[in-house]
Parts: C-alpha cells; structure tokens; sequence
C-alpha cells in the first residue's frame, strides 16, 4: 500500500498543471462586460484538454464545446439587442457566472499618447492659462460624470518581440465619478457624443500606448506579405538578435552606455543622464512587439468598429512611408477580426510647436499620409489642428476631438441625419494660367473662412485665407494668396509664380490661423496636392 502511494504521488507530480486547470476565459469576458449586439460573437477560454465547456446565456442561448488538445475552447454565441443587464455563465469542472453584462457596441480605441491618456491627466493646470477653461469642463466632467452605459477596459502596455500573448489583466469599469479617471479621454467623448444621439451600451476597448511609432502595431505576418515592409522586418529583427546575442553572452557590459556615463560625469552631470543600453525583447517600438504583447490578446473579440489616434512619433520616423503602413495595418486587422470591412476612424494630428524643422514638416507630411488612407472603404478622419496647443502635444480638448470622430460613426453606422460629417477635403486641382483652381469634397453647404475659440462653435469671418502656399517649376515653396471661388473651390496664386505646379495647405506642426472651413464649422484638412 505505500508503495502504490508512493508511485500515485510521482505520477501526480508527473502530469501537466493543464491536466487539472479549471476552465478560464480571456479577460473581455468578465463582469460589467459590453458584449456587440445583434451578431454572433467568439466566447472563447482554457480549459482541460478534451473537456466538455457550456456556455449558455440570459436571454436564452445554450452552446457546447470540446475542448482541443491544447486545451483551447471557442464557442460563437448569438448575441440580443441593445440592453441589460444581463448574465452569461460558463461551466466546466467549474462554473463561471459573468454578470452585469451589457449588450451595445464595442468600438477598439488604440494609438498613442493622445489616446492612451485618460480623464485624470487632462484635470491638471494647462500649460497656458487660455486653456485652462477647457481643463475646469474636464473637471466638471470627471465630478458629475454618471453613465453605465460607457464602459471601458484597457490592456496593460507590454511588449513582446517573439510570443503572441492571448490573455490580459484587467476589468471593465463604467463612467461615474470613481473610476472615469482611467477612461481614455478621446475614448470617452467619442462615446459620449454617440451616446447623446443613440441609446445604446458603448464599450470601449482599449490598446494604446504612449510614444510609440505605427510600426510595432503590425503583425509579422503582415510585414512578410509585403516586400519593401519584409526588408524592413528583417533588417531590424536580425540587429534585435545580434543585440540579443551580445547582451545574453557570459560576462557581458554595457560598454557604450558606461562610455557615455563616464563622459557625463566628467562634464559635471550636465544634461539628460544616458540610459543603459535596451534589451530588444522590452522595445515598445520594435516591428510586430506591440501587436505581439497586446492586440493579440483581444482578437477576434467582437466590435463594432476602430478609432486611431497616432502620428505624432512618426514625424521624424519614415514619415512618407506612413500611408504605406498604415494601409496595411488597417486591412491587416480587418482580415484577422473577420468582420469585414468594419468602421475605422482616425485624426489628423493637433496643432503643436515642434523642434525643428525636419519635425514641424514631419508632422504635417503624417497629417497628409492619415488624408491619403482615406482611399480606404468604410473610414473616416477627423481634423484637429484648429484645437490643439502650441505647448502641449497633449491637447485638453478631447471633447470636440470626440465629437468629430463621432460623426463619422453617426452618420455611416447608426444612421444619424448629421449636417456634416468632415470638413473639406482636397479633391483635385486645375491649374488655370497663373493660378492653381482647388477643388474639395465634404464641403457641406459651402466653403468659409472661419475662426474657432476654444469649445465654441466656429463662426465666419471676414478675413483671407492663410497657410496656402504654392510652389513653381523651380521647386520653392512660397506662401500664397487664395480665395474661395465656389461653393466647392478655392483659387490660389503667387504674384511672383507664373507657371504654378502645386500647391499645399497648413503644412506645419501648428498652422496656427489656418481658416478654411466648411459652414458647418469643420476645418478643411492638411493636404499636398498629388
């Protein structure tokens, strides 16, 4: 009898910690959940492999699943219409009993900083005092702020060179008072404005993170499909491996970091203090780390659509080959959802003062990449340059930066009657003798000059047009005169410039002044013409 004791205790220590797991979902799934009506959506989890996993539902759906080799289980559910709550229960070994859950629309929230950032940042002082009264409305906000009906999770910023992750911790939490702080701000004004039109559950979905590049968003797969983006991923995963190499080998010192300290230190400590050398597998912007660490974990969960806002660190990384990247990150993420060609929004980027030259054109160069994507089926951009600040890369105006993108998604995807959903956009251009004729799209009831302060409506004024400028045969750029021509059109020329060839608009980091708008007070967007 100890003997056989014996032998069950090896053979207990023996078999795989899987052998005994109980079930486990992806995080999504969790109480307070939003969950996309009015579909079939992937409920998904862990579990022993070759068991038996039931998920069945409140409003009367009942789904069975055996679990594969690996342990993985996958069930697609039919989903009800707007409301709750309600209650989704998974069983096992065990039993798993998902509350409170919300069935509405789901929209991916994801970008940089100015996505990244929630409510709670945007309470601190503005950097200068004529913008402080948008930060007392985010007060305001954040104090009486009382709708269930937003919900937010974010996923944890990690990276990941190699692995793709598929879990993450963290829970939803609603728009009140106590827990709006850890809201994304653009996040939630989008929401808001959809709100106030359509009452539906809105869940907001949350993978961004601050500083980071449009090149660690994309998949390696997605890299390989494409040659010029192949010769990119190899190039700087083979010098990630050399690093890897040198900094996993027996003895190894940071030599040109302590080369570089030592120098710093002879020169008193004056200046930033230089940072160790990084381990590739923790870089936020290598290729493919981003996407591997974090949109990994949350796909194919079910949404409604996307919004972006990102671009800012890309001004002085490979800024013409933007468009490029971003074209292949947007049709890459809607093969892998499989939903189609679903909504997908995005911004030009706010007016900010910047660095240098090479950095105040980088920018602009990115605004005009994020016009060109619009080549794309079902998206939609948002122009913010007329509510940014020239101190802050972080603007406090969130609110109309959500409103604008709300209209994209009002119109198009909940059928909202709205006036205009974009300012003018560039369409095409016809050089007539000395003079170069613009034409633009989404112009709504006409072209105007405009001015914009703060949270107020946009009104007319009688002012001329600025931050046109037109270039010659002899490739300098010079600042125009214009003036709107038609309902649609606007006439540019230079003096000095008889035989123009092109002509661009507000093509700076911050064309503070820029004034073209249509009537119903959206700015016209930052474009080069091809």
């Amino acid at each position: 009898m100890k003997i056989s004791i014996k032998l069950l205790a090896i053979l207990i220590i023996c078999l795989p910690i899987s052998a005994f797991a109980d079930v486990t979902l992806n995080s999504l799934f969790s109480n307070h959940m939003v969950i996309q009506r009015d579909t079939e959506v992937p409920v998904w989890g862990w579990a022993d492999p070759n068991e038996n996993v039931t998920v069945s539902t409140s409003w009367g759906e009942h789904v069975s699943v055996v679990t594969g080799a690996d342990g993985t289980w996958r069930v697609d559910i039919k989903t009800p219409q707007a409301g709750g709550p309600h209650k989704i229960t998974v069983s096992g070994k065990n039993t798993i009993e998902i509350t409170d859950v919300l069935s509405g629309d789901v929209w991916i929230c994801t970008g940089q900083s100015n996505m990244d950032f929630s409510m709670s940042k945007f309470v601190r002082d503005s950097r200068d005092p004529q913008h402080q009264p948008l930060v007392e409305y985010i007060r305001n906000e954040v104090a009486t702020v009382n709708d269930d009906w937003i919900r937010h999770i974010e996923v944890p910023q990690a990276t990941s060179l190699f692995e793709k992750k598929l879990n993450f911790e963290d829970h939803w939490r609603s728009a009140n008072p106590e827990q709006i702080g850890k809201i994304s701000a653009t996040g939630y004004f989008f929401a808001k404005a959809i709100r106030n039109h359509v009452k539906v559950p809105i869940g907001l979905l949350e993978c961004s993170w601050g500083g980071t590049k449009i090149q660690p968003w994309i998949s390696e797969e997605t890299y390989m499909a494409d040659p010029n983006m192949k010769a990119y991923f190899e190039a700087s995963r083979k010098e990630s491996l050399e690093t890897i190499k040198i900094m996993d080998a027996e003895g190894y010192v940071d030599t040109v970091y302590e080369a570089q300290l030592a120098k710093w230190n002879a020169k008193g400590k004056k200046g930033k203090k230089p940072k160790p050398t990084e381990d590739p597998r923790n870089d936020r912007q290598l290729p493919a780390s981003d996407y591997n660490a974090m949109l990994s974990a949350i796909i194919p969960y079910a949404i409604k659509g996307g919004i972006w806002y990102q671009g800012e660190s890309n001004a002085v990384f490979m800024p013409n080959e933007y468009e490029t990247y971003f074209t292949a990150m947007i049709n890459s993420w809607r093969a892998e959802w499989a939903q189609g060609d679903f909504p997908f929004y995005w911004v030009q980027l706010a007016a900010c003062n910047r660095g240098s030259d090479e950095a105040d054109k980088g920018w602009a160069t990115v605004n005009d990449e994020l016009r060109r994507t619009l080549k794309l089926p079902n998206t939609g951009m948002a122009v913010l340059y007329d509510i940014g600040e020239p101190k802050d890369i972080h603007p406090h105006n969130k609110m109309d930066a959500g409103k604008r993108l709300a209209l994209w998604a009002l119109k198009n995807d909940y059928n909202i009657d709205v006036p205009a959903v974009s300012g003018p956009l560039y369409k095409s251009m016809k050089v007539k003798s000395n003079k170069i004729e613009i034409e633009f799209e989404e112009t709504g009831s006409g072209l105007m000059v405009g001015k914009k302060i703060l949270l107020e409506a946009t009104v007319s004024v009688e002012e001329p047009l600025k931050w046109f400028e037109i270039k010659g045969a002899d490739g300098v750029w010079k600042k125009a005169s214009a003036k709107i021509s038609s309902k649609n059109k606007v006439e540019v020329w230079h003096k000095a410039i008889a035989n123009p060839v092109q002509v661009r608009y507000a093509w700076s980091g911050n064309p503070e002044g820029a004034n073209l708008y249509n009537k119903e007070g959206l700015p016209a967007a930052v474009f080069l013409t091809e």
